[in-house]
This record gives structure tokens, C-alpha cells and sequence, in this order.
């Protein structure tokens, strides 16, 4: 629940440029498409990643660490990690599968990134489902119960020796075809106002020096 008088007061701290560019980015912001990142370890890939989704207006990333803590360069990331949201998996064990049904719960078609005979072009994906792209480690690649999970397939066509992308490469290739396509389409991709008035809220939060004491203050007087 946003309380709408202390957001008044707060949004008093932060310049109107500011809030006008929270507002524009936020218009373009979707959650029709989310990124799942399974199992990587070197941090500047996944920084790399989580710069492209902000770039791109993807809000939602999906962490699954079983074997290495997901970590965000922040020379890398450019404080692109600050403005997204992250959902971390990160117990001792089960992790891949909760991610899974917690994106089932959340209306996704989970779709594996993967070189895999039966991948579909990247050209040829039909951007009109709500769906979650897993990419994984940079050797071994989506995990074997992601593989028999997935709803579908995804690769980005390729014609030189070399068989696979860098993991930031192909996520921003695939981000950029998909978002590009869904912002010419009709289909309803945008934050409902609701969400987009949380996330404002928080962004406003994130941008004042000294919060809490702003906030006592308010409070108090």
C-alpha cells in the first residue's frame, strides 16, 4: 500500500527532472518478458545482462544460484541493478524448481535459450505469450530440468564456426528483437498504473540521502 502523503513529501527531496525521467522509463517498462539467469558464475555476464534488461525495459530478473552466488558488477551494471526488481533462489537445494513454478505462478511460458535442434528462430518467436527467457551457465548451458520443463526452445541463428554466443551477447540480441516487435504490437505489455506507482515510489525512495530520517520526520511532526 503506497501512502500517497509521504510519497507528496518525499517527492519534495528529488528534482523534477528526476521524477519526469521515473515516469518516462516506467512507460516503457514490462513484465510480459522476464529474464532468468540459471547457474552463472562469472559476474561480469550476469552484470552485462542485468544492464541489457534495463536498457531494454525488462523489469523482472530471476536468479537461480545453486552452485555460485549471483553477483552484479557495478562497474559493469552502470547502477542498472538499482531500478530492477531481482528474484533470488538461492537455498540449498530445489532452487531451479522453485524458480519454475514460481514463474508459472506468475503466468510465464518458461523458454530455454539453447543451440537445441528443436529451437526456434529467434525471428520466428511468437512474442503475444507472457514469457521468461533462461539462460544458462556459460559451458554446460540450461540445466537438464529446465530442458524438460520448458514450454519452448529459443536460438539466434548463427552461420560462422563458432556454435554459441557469450551469454551477455545472445540475451542482448534476443531482448532487443523481442522488445522492439512487442512495442509495435498490440498487445497489452505495459506496467498496469498500479505497478508502476509502486515501483515509482520505491525509485523515489531510492534516490533520497538519509530516508529514514526523512521519513521520522514526517511522521512525527
Amino acid at each position: 500500500m503506497i501512502d500517497e502523503k509521504l510519497l507528496e513529501y518525499l517527492e519534495g527531496f528529488v528534482t523534477e527532472n528526476r521524477k519526469q525521467t521515473f515516469k518516462k522509463v516506467l512507460e516503457n517498462r514490462t513484465r510480459h518478458f522476464s529474464v532468468v539467469l540459471e547457474n552463472v558464475f562469472q559476474p561480469h555476464n550476469a552484470s552485462a545482462v542485468v544492464r541489457s534488461c534495463d536498457i531494454f525495459g525488462i523489469q523482472d530478473v530471476y536468479t537461480i544460484e545453486n552452485s555460485y552466488i549471483n553477483k552484479v558488477s557495478r562497474k559493469i551494471a552502470k547502477g542498472s541493478q538499482k531500478w530492477l526488481d531481482f528474484h533470488r533462489f538461492k537455498t540449498e537445494n530445489k532452487n531451479t524448481k522453485e524458480c519454475y513454478d514460481k514463474l508459472r505462478k506468475n503466468g510465464y511460458q518458461v523458454i530455454a535459450t539453447t543451440p537445441h535442434n528443436d529451437s526456434c528462430y529467434l525471428s520466428d518467436f511468437d512474442i503475444s505469450k507472457k514469457s521468461a527467457f533462461v539462460f544458462g551457465v556459460e559451458k554446460e548451458g540450461v540445466s537438464d530440468f529446465m530442458m524438460e520443463n520448458s514450454d519452448g526452445y529459443l536460438k539466434i541463428p548463427m552461420v560462422g564456426f563458432t556454435e554459441s554466443l557469450n551469454i551477455s551477447v545472445a540475451a542482448a540480441i534476443i531482448l532487443q528483437d523481442v522488445t522492439t516487435r512487442l512495442r509495435k504490437s498490440d498487445i497489452n505489455w505495459k506496467l498496469p498504473p498500479l505497478e508502476q506507482k509502486e515501483i515509482y515510489s520505491r525509485w523515489i525512495e531510492s534516490s533520497i540521502k538519509n530516508l529514514d530520517k526523512h521519513k521520522s520526520f514526517f511522521y512525527n511532526q
